[in-house]
Formats: structure tokens, sequence, C-alpha cells
């Protein structure tokens, strides 16, 4: 939770640039501070707006189940609710697809992954399923203690590219690597804060 914390203003960041939002990091930090900004498109500012109250309702809500239901919260928050609701059929088809990830025996890493691949490659909503995959995979790591899922925008071009591929081809491996190489951040620092706070019994 710390790091996550921590690393706030650069995850929205450049979940924006995922979703080709035309901000700079500046105008991230000045509006995570309820400030204005000038100068940009309103739906720069609102993807911005959404994609940081998604965070704030994972922060606050860690440890609540990771379903169907919490994942379309996020996406309403991120789209400011202009997503469609699933239907029955559609949302029996994603529960099912949904809890295959979740109760297979793979690491929390390689869950989290596949969960945002996912989201971004089988498009469960109209809107922001790139930030939203990304959002609902760092919950997971969160609650894990397994650092977070960050795109940085010097990857962003290799990251659009792999997964383009992976449409074509139907295959995830290359990307699934790309992603845990290059995109998984501050597990060296989870495992000093653990053990500080077991040193100091605060756990």
């Amino acid at each position: 939770m710390f790091l996550a914390k921590k690393l706030l203003v650069d995850s929205i960041y450049n979940s924006a640039r995922m979703e080709d939002c035309n901000i700079e990091f500046a105008d991230v930090q000045t509006m995570i501070d309820d400030v204005s900004v000038a100068d940009l498109k309103i739906e720069d500012v609102e993807g911005v707006l959404g994609i940081r109250d998604a965070w704030k309702y994972v922060l606050n809500s860690i440890n609540d189940l990771l379903n169907l239901e919490y994942i379309c919260r996020i996406n309403s928050l991120i789209s400011r609710n202009e997503n469609g609701i699933l239907g029955a059929s559609q949302k029996d088809k994603r529960n099912e697809k949904l809890d295959s990830i979740l109760l297979n025996n793979s690491s929390a890493t390689e869950k989290a992954i596949e969960l945002f691949l996912w989201s971004c490659r089988y498009k469960l909503f109209d809107s922001y399923n790139k930030s939203t995959g990304l959002i609902i995979a760092n919950k997971l790591l969160i609650s894990e203690g397994k650092g977070l899922l960050i795109i940085k925008e010097k990857n962003l071009k290799k990251f659009n590219k792999l997964l383009v591929e992976s449409y074509k081809s139907k295959n995830c491996s290359e990307i699934s690597n790309f992603l845990h190489k290059k995109c998984i951040y501050g597990l060296e620092i989870d495992r000093k804060l653990k053990q500080k706070y077991k040193e100091n019994k605060f756990e």
C-alpha cells in the first residue's frame, strides 16, 4: 500500500498516456491536488480524473473481493458512468473467465498480467479497457505485496506493438514476458518494508 501511494501520480500519468490522453506529468500532479489545468481538452481531463478516482477507490477497498462487479465499478469510475451495463450472457462468460484466472495455480504476478491482458484483448467494456485492466491487476498485486504493474511511456510503443501481435497470433507469451521483465516495479522495496515491519513487530 505504501508503494502504491508513493507511485500514485506515476501510475495515473502512465495509465492516462496509455489511453492516449494528451497530458504532461505536472498536469496530473496538479489535477490530483484538485486544481484545474488550463488549455487541456475536456476528454483528457475527464480521463485523468476518472483514473484518479478509480485508483482512490482501489486503495480504499484493497481487501474487497475482486469479482466482475468490482471490475465494472472500476470501469464506471474511469468512464464517468458512460459505458453500458453488461448483459446477462456477457456476465456469465466473463465471470467464468475471471474465475479461471483467479483460481489457477499461477503466481500473483502471472495472474495480474493475465488479468490485464484479458481486459485489453477481449474489450470487456466500450472504452478504457486498458486502464481498467491495469488497475484491477494492480489491486491483485498490492493485496499480495508483489509490487506494481506500470507501463511507462518509454515502454508504451513496444507494449502496443506486442499487444497487436498477440491479437493476430492469439498467443500472449511474448507480451506477458515483456510485462513481467519491464513493467513490474517495487518488489525490492516491498521486501524491505516487510522486513522492517517484522523487525519492529508491526505485524
